[in-house]
């Protein structure tokens, strides 16, 4: 049941790349006036140091919506529904306002017409969690008018089920006080089709292993969100609740079948609670014109419980019921200085978490136990972390360094017994530096280097087994080992171009394999492992303002070098993206992006090719721009591929999938006043929460 979607999710975060979530403080803005507008027009990037800014505010992308809607036209960013991801960088952490972005609601929640700039930190350093590969940070105009905002926003989608959301988003200031609350109710159903076929030579003869899927995914949740903020002249602080619960009921009407054996139906049910609540608060003061001191605590406590019923009616095998209870929670704190040392900025800080995650899996049925036992795993990680980083310019020259100190004790427990084999204790020390040249306005060029040691998501790490098919089993692996990275990337901008060329040697990622796995009955086991790979990515970005047209033209190259048990999975992958948009007469707006890609190898995987995807939408304003209409398509000649193959320890998978992409949405946003929230608070934890 996970294997599609954990292969899809790792070649997403890797070639061009897909979630996530972090953040940074901004000061300055609290002083600046509002912006007078002029005319339209593309918004200009350009290269400072290692980051692509982005001016929004005046550009003919002001009014196309949503901050997704201008993620998605912008270079170097892609939209993925909900999910963004950065051209050969992956999920990048988002920052608002200088405060981490929990969720990616926020991004609907903020609106075109409120964001100024869009900063993309291609190297990021010290100052942020060694798994961070991008940074996007969003500055938003501010609005003093005192008293009540309301933001509105209705969506209804129609793909193979039907899908629904309200969002209702409030706002009020008086003096010096900002108090905000939101709630979003949501109704998402989905429908994948497909089958996975497994070949390998079993006791000297040909075998094959097969089973088909028509996944149904209907799942209702919400948010609850209060929170208030205080700023005074330049100090500032606040905090917030939020509560996030979710139901779901995921059904699987297949088959099974086993070589010429007669083929034999299967249905999984599946019930899913869970829950979780979250609290943040920061506090931000400028004293002495310039010591900026910003602290930052937070706290997370998730909980959820899943049952699975796997049922063969026309066969006389019995039920087979397990179920599995995962809780969670996390303390997170993060305290740092800036302040000016030699004609620079220097930055000095500390970022600590303790997190315990526990994971029961109960097997009720007696003949599985045998080799998917229920058990009990207990996850304790402190990580303390010092950090220091320093930038200055020198004329055209830009120069920033960076140097990160991390201590790590990390306890696995099975059943209340400690492994001592994957319990550690670590201590990591990781650099970086970054050289910028601006030689005019149109051409700037960056070199960095980084080193960086990346920690496998629990999820990844989790010591039970799970029962997929009568010859299936998926399941994490406890003894995976941290990554140790290093990187070079090269950034150039010149006459509208623009270049990033990224090598990566990593030592001991991850990639999921198949192989047989050590039961009375033929068992194939998928699970992730440790690996060493190499990778290089090069992209080139070309946008123009032509008229009424804006197009964004990126094209690109990722080739890994890997080879497993004698195996090479080397072939390069080709990528493109064509995203238009047309300011058209009347105040419409009409976006055309077309994407594809080659067959190619991202770790263990190769994936299908996608020649020619295209998505479309079309807005309008009215009512003196407070309510906006749009209309959307995705995926309107059904071309987008989601196949995949894998050959690992002589097992050869055909993974054969259709995702719910192709449809079409109505949305409807009303605004009252709109202001975004200036909640400051920052990244307690990076890695910690998204590793949760």
């Amino acid at each position: 049941m996970r294997n599609s979607s954990m292969a899809i999710v790792l070649f997403l975060s890797a070639s061009f790349s897909i979630s996530a979530q972090h953040r940074e403080a901004t000061n300055s803005l609290n002083k600046e006036l509002q912006e007078v507008l002029v005319t339209a027009r593309q918004p200009a990037t350009k290269l400072i140091g290692n980051t692509f800014v982005s001016t929004i505010v005046g550009s003919n992308l002001q009014n196309i919506g949503t901050a997704l809607d201008v993620l998605a036209q912008l270079p170097m960013i892609k939209v993925d529904g909900n999910s963004i991801s950065i051209v050969g960088k992956g999920a990048p952490e988002i920052f608002i306002d200088g405060r981490p972005m929990r969720s990616d609601q926020e991004l609907i929640q903020l609106q075109s017409t409120n964001i100024k700039k869009v900063e993309l930190l291609m190297a990021p350093g010290a100052m942020y969690s060694s798994d961070t590969n991008a940074v996007l940070k969003i500055t938003t105009r501010r609005n003093f008018v005192d008293g009540l905002s309301l933001l509105d926003r209705g969506e209804v989608v129609a793909r193979r089920k039907w899908s629904a959301n309200n969002m209702l988003d409030l706002n009020y200031r008086t003096g010096k006080w900002d108090i905000f609350m939101s709630g979003i109710i949501a109704r998402n159903n989905s429908l994948i089709k497909g089958s996975t076929t497994n070949t390998l030579i079993f006791d000297n003869k040909e075998t094959t292993i097969g089973s088909s899927q028509h996944k149904n995914y209907p799942s209702d949740n919400g948010v609850i969100k209060a929170g208030v903020n205080y700023s005074s002249g330049n100090q500032s602080f606040g905090g917030y609740y939020r509560y996030n619960p979710e139901r779901g009921h995921f059904s699987n009407a297949g088959d099974e079948w086993i070589d010429d054996q007669p083929v034999i139906k299967r249905n999984i049910h599946s019930g899913i609670r869970a829950h979780s609540h979250s609290a943040s608060a920061y506090y931000d003061n400028t004293f002495c014109g310039k010591y900026l001191l910003h602290f930052d605590v937070d706290y997370k406590n998730s909980r959820s419980y899943n049952n699975v019923l796997t049922s063969y009616p026309d066969n006389d095998a019995g039920d087979i019921n397990s179920d599995e209870c995962r809780k969670s929670y996390i303390w997170a704190g993060k305290l740092y200085l800036s302040l000016p040392v030699a004609k620079g900025n220097f930055t000095i800080g500390t970022q600590d978490s303790h997190t315990h995650t526990t994971l029961r899996y109960n097997m009720h049925n007696p003949e599985i136990s045998g080799y998917i036992p229920s058990s009990l795993s207990d996850v304790r990680q402190t990580s303390l972390a010092a950090f220091a980083s320093w930038s200055r310019t020198f004329g055209k020259l830009s120069i920033s360094t960076g140097l990160r100190y991390e201590y790590i004790d990390h306890q696995f427990m099975v059943d209340g017994n400690v492994d001592k084999d994957v319990s550690r204790t670590d201590n990591l020390l990781t650099p970086d530096i970054s050289l910028g040249y601006t030689f005019n306005d149109d051409t700037q060029l960056n070199l960095s280097y980084r080193m960086a040691t990346v920690k496998p998501p629990y999820s990844h790490m989790s010591g039970s087994l799970n029962y997929v098919g009568m010859h299936e089993i998926e399941g994490g692996n406890p003894a995976l080992r941290d990554e140790h990275m290093h990187n070079i990337q090269l950034f150039g901008m010149w006459n509208g171009f623009m270049l990033q060329a990224n090598y990566t040697r990593s030592i001991d990622t991850y990639a999921f394999v198949k192989r047989i796995y050590p039961a009375p009955t033929l068992q194939l086991l998928m699970q992730p492992i440790n690996i060493d790979v190499s990778a290089m990515d090069i992209y080139i970005v070309w946008n123009k303002n032509i008229g009424i047209w804006s197009p964004n033209i990126t094209g690109g190259i990722h080739r890994q070098w890997l080879k497993l048990n004698d195996t090479s999975y080397n072939r390069p992958i080709l990528s493109y993206y064509f995203d238009n948009m047309f300011s058209l007469p009347k105040g419409f707006l009409l976006t055309l992006n077309a994407y594809g890609n080659t067959k190619g190898d991202m770790h263990t995987n190769r994936f299908g090719s996608t020649w020619f995807a295209l998505d479309a939408s079309i807005s309008k304003s009215f009512l003196d721009k407070a309510l906006q209409v749009k209309f959307s398509a995705t995926d309107i000649l059904n071309t987008r591929n989601n196949n995949w193959t894998m050959n690992t320890y002589g097992i050869h998978v055909d993974k054969r999938q259709t995702y719910d992409h192709r449809g079409v949405s109505l949305t409807l946003t009303y605004r009252f006043q709109p202001r975004q929230s200036k909640y400051k608070g920052k990244p307690a934890s990076e890695s910690e929460m998204k590793r949760l």
